[in-house]
This record gives C-alpha cells, sequence and structure tokens, in this order.
C-alpha cells in the first residue's frame, strides 16, 4: 500500500470502531469493565522493535483497551461534570485531527483563526458578555483560570504602579485573592501557577445555599488596601450555587478589585430564559471562565476565557520573536493565549454552536435542569434515600441511610459510598460521592446532550434494585 492509502484504511477502521462504539453507548456498562492490571498487560511490553501496518495498530488498540472506557459520551453517566459530543462537534474534531493545523498564529491556518474569531464573538455575544471583551479558547476551565488571573494579575499591579512584565513578582506589591470555602481546587492551581502561595488567599464561609457568605464579603473587602482580585463562583460543583453577583460585584467593583468568576458550567446557564435570573449581574465582572467540553458538548479539550481589560489580557499572554510574523487586521491567537503551538478547538465549537443555535442551546440546558430534578427526586424518594439538595440547576445531592437500628453518621458515609459503588456495578449509569457539609453523598449532574427520560428511568430503576437488595 502507498502511504495515502495506509492512511485511508486505517481512517476507515476508526470509523467502524467509533461508529460500534456510539451505537454501543445505550447498551454497554456505563463503567469500566477491566482494570488498571488488566489493562497494563495488555498494552504494555516493550517497545516494538519493528513497526506495524496502520490498519493493525488501529484494530491492536482497539481490542486492548475494550472494557477500559467509561461510557461518558452516553446519557447514562451522572458523575462528573462531563459533556458528550455532538454529532457535528465530534466530526469537526476528527476533521480538525486531519487538517492538523497549528493554531497560534493566522499564518499557519488562516481558517483556523477565523473560525475561532468568529466562534468567541458568538459565545461572548450567548453568554451576554460585554461586546468589548477579549477571548481565548484553552485547554479547559484550568487554563481559562490562568489566563483571566494572568490579565488579573497584571491590570492589578499595573493600578498599583508596578510593570510585572518588566519587573516580575519580587518586591512587588503583595495581591490578596478573595476566594469562596467551595471554590473549584482549579482557581487555587492556577493561582499557584501564577506565583500566589496559599497566604494570598482570604477564604470566605458560605451560608446554608452554598453561596458566599455577603456580610463576610463586605467584611473582607474593608480589610485592607493593597491589590486585590476577588473570585466569585457562578455554580458550585456540588449543589450549583451561584454567588449574588448583582449585589457582590460592584460592592468589589467600588474596592478596586479585579472580579473574576468561575462559570465552569454555570455560565452557560445564560442561554436559557429561564435560569438566567440564577447569573443576574455576571456580566459586572472583568473575566470568566467557562468550559466548551461541559454544556457546549464539545469533544476534550475545550475552554473558554473572556476578559473586559483587552490590554491587560495581551499584556500577559502575547509574545515576539524575530521568526513571527505579526498578522495585520487579522487575529493571532498566541496574543491570548498560555499554549504556543495548540490545537484548533475553534472547528468543534463553532460546529456546536451552528448546530444548535441559540434556541438549541437554551432547550439543552432546560433538559438537562429537568432531567435532574426528575433523578433526584426519582432515587431520592426510594426508601433508604434521602435527599441533601434537590437541583436549583443540574446538580443534586444524594445520601443512602445505613438501615441498621442505631446507625451514626459515619455509618451513613460508609453506606453512602457503599450504594455509589453498587449501582454503578450495575452498569446502568455511574455517580461519583463527594462531601459535603460534613457528610458523604451521591452527586448527580446531567449535562449530556443525549440524556433522556429514559435515562432517567434506568438510573433510578437501577438505585431501586440495590437498595432492596440491602433493605
Amino acid at each position: 500500500m502507498t502511504h495515502s492509502q495506509d492512511s485511508v484504511a486505517a481512517l476507515n477502521r476508526a470509523f467502524v470502531h467509533a461508529r460500534a462504539h456510539i451505537e454501543g453507548l445505550g447498551s454497554a456498562p456505563v463503567g469500566a469493565t477491566v482494570g488498571a492490571d488488566e489493562l497494563r498487560a495488555r498494552l504494555g511490553g516493550a517497545l516494538p522493535e519493528h513497526g506495524s501496518p496502520p490498519v493493525e495498530v488501529v484494530d491492536a488498540l482497539v481490542a486492548a483497551t475494550a472494557g477500559g472506557h467509561l461510557g461518558s459520551a452516553g446519557g447514562r453517566f451522572f458523575a462528573w461534570v462531563i459533556g458528550g459530543s455532538l454529532s457535528s462537534a465530534l466530526a469537526a474534531d476528527w476533521l480538525t485531527s486531519t487538517w492538523d493545523q497549528n493554531a497560534a498564529l493566522h499564518a499557519c491556518g488562516p481558517a483556523a483563526a477565523v473560525v475561532e474569531e468568529v466562534a468567541g464573538r458568538w459565545l461572548i455575544d450567548l453568554l451576554g458578555l460585554p461586546d468589548e471583551a477579549s477571548f481565548a479558547f484553552t485547554t479547559g476551565c484550568q487554563l481559562a483560570h490562568f489566563t483571566c488571573l494572568a490579565a488579573a494579575r497584571e491590570a492589578v499591579l499595573r493600578t498599583a504602579g508596578w510593570d510585572v512584565n518588566r519587573d516580575g513578582l519580587f518586591d512587588a506589591p503583595r495581591i490578596r485573592v478573595i476566594v469562596s470555602e467551595l471554590r473549584h481546587a482549579s482557581v487555587d492551581r492556577a493561582l499557584r501557577f501564577l506565583g500566589f502561595g496559599q497566604k494570598s488567599l482570604t477564604v470566605l464561609p458560605t451560608a446554608a445555599d452554598g453561596a458566599v457568605d455577603r456580610a463576610a464579603f463586605h467584611s473582607a473587602l474593608g480589610g485592607g488596601p493593597g491589590p486585590t482580585i476577588v473570585v466569585l463562583d457562578a455554580a458550585d460543583l456540588s449543589v450549583g450555587a451561584f454567588d449574588a453577583f448583582e449585589e457582590l460585584i460592584p460592592s468589589a467593583k467600588r474596592s478596586g478589585a479585579w472580579v473574576h468568576v468561575d462559570g465552569a458550567f454555570g455560565l452557560i446557564a445564560r442561554a436559557s430564559r429561564s435560569m438566567r435570573h440564577l447569573l443576574t449581574g455576571v456580566e459586572l465582572a472583568d473575566s470568566w471562565a467557562t468550559d466548551a467540553h461541559k454544556w457546549l458538548n464539545v469533544p476534550f479539550d475545550s475552554g473558554f476565557a473572556a476578559i473586559r481589560d483587552r490590554a491587560a489580557h495581551r499584556a500577559s499572554m502575547t509574545v515576539n520573536a524575530s521568526y513571527i510574523t505579526p498578522g495585520e487586521s487579522v487575529r493571532d491567537q498566541i496574543d491570548w493565549n498560555p499554549e504556543w503551538s495548540r490545537r484548533a478547538r475553534g472547528f468543534a465549537v463553532y460546529a456546536a454552536l451552528r448546530e444548535l443555535g441559540r434556541t438549541g442551546i437554551e432547550d439543552l440546558v432546560d433538559r438537562s435542569c429537568l432531567h435532574a430534578r426528575d433523578l433526584v427526586s426519582g432515587i431520592g424518594g426510594l426508601p433508604g434515600a434521602q435527599v441533601l439538595w434537590p437541583p436549583t440547576l443540574n446538580q443534586g445531592l444524594i445520601r443512602f441511610l445505613d438501615p441498621r437500628p442505631g446507625a451514626s453518621e459515619e455509618d451513613h458515609d460508609r453506606w453512602t459510598d457503599g450504594v455509589i459503588r453498587e449501582i454503578n456495578e450495575t452498569g446502568e449509569a455511574f455517580f461519583s460521592g463527594t462531601a459535603w457539609r460534613g457528610r458523604r453523598a451521591m452527586r448527580v449532574s446531567v449535562i449530556n446532550w443525549r440524556t433522556t427520560a429514559g435515562d432517567v428511568a434506568r438510573a433510578v430503576e437501577a438505585a431501586r434494585r440495590v437498595l432492596r437488595r440491602a433493605a
């Protein structure tokens, strides 16, 4: 075979395997059915001395990994906040690999640069963010936080008379970062990458609803002078709690703080007229981070950062080298992203936005929230189950109670983890555990476009069977 024939043959085999995987999502177990040791035995061994035909490599890879994949692309995965891949987005992602453009500069891939430019403006419009905001497509919300907080660091130090790009952080004015006790760990990680230690954090308690305590927030703002960054939540990971943006952001801005919003999945709720009230005032912030590979349902990896202060954004990211030819009247992605060589993520996002349109995204958000409510009420209403948090968005919490007389809270914790494990072992659904207010609980998250009422019913029935056996 010629190299071209080898490529076509390998792609055809990949299509056959991909089609079988997609068509089997509704019937295959959602959890993995083989462990790490078995996968190592199949995949490991010495590096081959000689190569193999591409078709053989594809077939061998599929065979060796069989049973080691989660069904997270399907509609019965309710654990972490992981979306599936819309049909057009998946196809566009295949084409992205085929076109193999380096989406760093317009010169390296003109179409990749322009499609990212268009998709970014569409997202700004969809989310109702300021028209003047700049943006970046990143690997995920982790790097979106990094991008936004790098711009924040540049801006607040510039206001304090310090040029961080020229002078670095040594001897710079100390920046304090006000965060919630329930913030996502990716925020801490981004801050660590940017040179902020734990001592930089002012950690605020949350109220009963999971949102940051307002009195504590106002008190912290008045707690000292100097450069300040505030991080607020648009749907925390456990219960989907939203901070009071309409009240807190203006207060923070009056004190001179930069406000960043972690909207990994909750920011997309702005697309729903029935959920938009949860984010009233979020557009007043300075930067926003979200994931397209969550509610927009594009393949991994796809995050999105939006920043009001374009100058701070560009100053914190841009780079120059003798062999880089800046584009004239075009957008060079390297000016806005922390990466150099990078995947052309705009193609999949553009495809998803075209497939769904504004009304389709709204419908996806609303359906997910409805399925989450039905799932939590359905399982939470079973004997031996307790609803800890009914969904206000698409996240809920359920606890399972040890039926033995005199069972302690620690017994209920162990029982909850055991029930989650047994439900997952049925293969009918997949959930994850968490700790909420000191108690173990089962997280319920619905964000996949493939989830149906039938998938919800199957998950409830699986839980019913497990609890019946355990009673």
